[in-house]
C-alpha cells in the first residue's frame, strides 16, 4: 500500500502552486522513508516551476533543500536507522557505475542524475521534492545531519552550502587565498559563511553596499560595490578566486580583471545567456574561467560534517506551506534575507 502524503505542486507555468497529494512509493530493500521537518526554497525551484529552464513535466513538486528524520527502513539498510536526522538535495539516484559515480562525483553523472523533483526515476516513476510531508529516498542519496546543526538552518545546505563548499574545496580556497563572491544572496551568504571557516580573506562584491553590514557580520573582511566604477580599478589583480553567485549576465571583462595570476572566476549562478568573455581578459595573468555544480554525496556529508565543526548554517525565515507563493515573489525581488525554509509541518495543517 502505497504512502499518501501532502505536498504543494506546480501545475503550470503561469499558475500558483497549489496543495495536493503525492504518493510516495513501498520501500525497496535499500530504501529510508523521511519524515520532512524543513524543506528550503531554491531559485531553481522557481526557474523549474516557471518552466525557465525547459518544459516543466507538469504537477511539478518542487524541493531539494530537505531536513528531517528517518521514519522506516528497507529491509537491507545499513547506514540509518529509524529516528536518524538525514538531508536530501538535488538528486536521489545516479547510474552508479560511470567514472564520476565510481568517483563519488555523482553530480556529474555521465548518464545524468536523477533530480529530487521533475525527473523520472529508475521505476519509472515521476519524481516529487521536499515541498511534503515525507519522501523516500535509496540510502546511497541520503546524507547524515550532525546533532549540533539545527534541521531548519541545515536544509539550504543541501543545495545552497554544497554549490559553495565544492568549488572552495576544489579551489583549495583557505589561509592565504584571496576569495571574492559576488552576490550576497542564498547562495552568496555562504559563501561567505564557508570561505570564512576555511580561513580565507574574503571579500563580497554587490552592486550596493546595502548589505555591507550583514555581509561583514557573516565573516566578509571587506566589502565593495560594484556599481561604483572605482571599485574595479582599485581592486584589479586581487583574488585568487572568484565565485559567481548571480545568474545575471555580467560584464566579464570588468570581473576577470580582478583576478590575479592563476586566478580564477568560477560560474554558481547560471546566467540564462550565454557568456561573452573577451580572449584578452582571459590571457592576461593566465586567468581560468570556470563552472561548479552542487556536490557528490560524499563530498555533501563532508560539508555538513564541516558546517558542524565550525558552526555554520544558512540565515533562514521559516515560512508556512501557504506562503510558498509569497516567497517565490519576495526571492525575485530578493526580498529575503537569505533563505525561506517551509515548516513541512504545516503541509499537513
Amino acid at each position: 500500500m502505497m504512502l499518501t502524503v501532502n505536498a504543494y505542486a506546480a501545475t503550470a507555468a503561469t499558475q500558483p502552486l497549489t496543495p495536493t497529494t503525492v504518493e510516495r512509493r513501498d520501500l525497496a530493500p535499500a530504501d529510508v522513508l523521511i519524515d520532512i521537518a524543513y524543506s528550503g526554497i531554491c531559485h531553481s525551484d522557481i526557474h523549474t516551476a516557471r518552466s525557465e529552464w525547459g518544459q516543466a513535466n507538469y504537477p511539478v513538486v518542487p524541493g531539494h533543500e530537505i531536513a528531517g528524520t528517518v521514519r522506516e527502513v528497507g529491509s537491507g539498510v545499513t547506514r540509518y536507522a529509524v529516528g536518524d536526522r538525514v538531508g536530501v538535495g538535488c538528486f536521489v539516484d545516479s547510474c552508479r557505475e560511470c567514472g564520476p559515480c565510481t568517483a563519488g562525483l555523482e553530480q556529474y553523472c555521465e548518464n545524468g542524475f536523477t533530480g529530487t523533483y521533475n525527473a523520472v526515476d529508475r521505476y519509472g516513476q515521476p519524481t516529487n521534492g521536499g515541498y511534503s510531508s515525507a519522501i523516500v529516498v535509496d540510502e546511497n542519496y541520503v546524507c547524515r545531519i550532525p546533532d549540533s546543526l539545527e534541521l531548519s538552518v541545515a536544509a539550504p545546505l543541501l543545495c545552497a552550502g554544497i554549490t559553495l563548499y565544492s568549488p572552495l574545496r576544489h579551489w583549495k580556497a583557505g589561509p592565504g587565498t584571496r576569495v571574492a563572491v559576488i552576490g550576497l544572496g542564498g547562495l552568496g551568504h555562504m559563501g561567505v559563511k564557508l570561505a570564512h571557516a576555511m580561513g580565507a580573506e574574503v571579500t563580497v562584491l554587490s552592486q550596493s553596499l546595502k548589505k555591507m553590514e550583514d555581509g561583514l557580520r557573516l565573516g566578509a573582511d571587506h566589502y565593495h560595490a560594484t556599481s561604483d566604477p572605482d571599485t574595479f580599478t582599485a581592486l584589479a589583480g586581487s583574488f585568487d578566486l572568484i565565485l559567481n553567485t548571480v545568474s545575471a549576465n555580467l560584464d566579464m571583462s570588468k570581473y576577470m580583471g580582478l583576478l590575479a595570476v592563476d586566478g580564477t572566476l568560477v560560474e554558481l549562478g547560471l546566467p540564462e545567456h550565454p557568456i561573452e568573455v573577451p580572449a584578452f581578459s582571459l590571457a592576461n595573468n593566465r586567468r581560468s574561467l570556470a563552472g561548479s555544480k552542487i556536490g557528490g554525496i560524499a563530498e555533501t556529508q563532508e560539508m555538513l560534517d564541516f558546517c558542524a565543526e565550525h558552526g555554520v548554517g544558512a540565515e533562514i525565515e521559516i515560512i508556512a506551506a501557504d506562503a510558498i507563493n509569497d516567497a517565490y515573489e519576495r526571492v525575485m525581488a530578493s526580498d529575503v534575507r537569505y533563505r525561506f525554509v517551509i515548516d513541512a509541518a504545516t503541509f499537513d495543517a
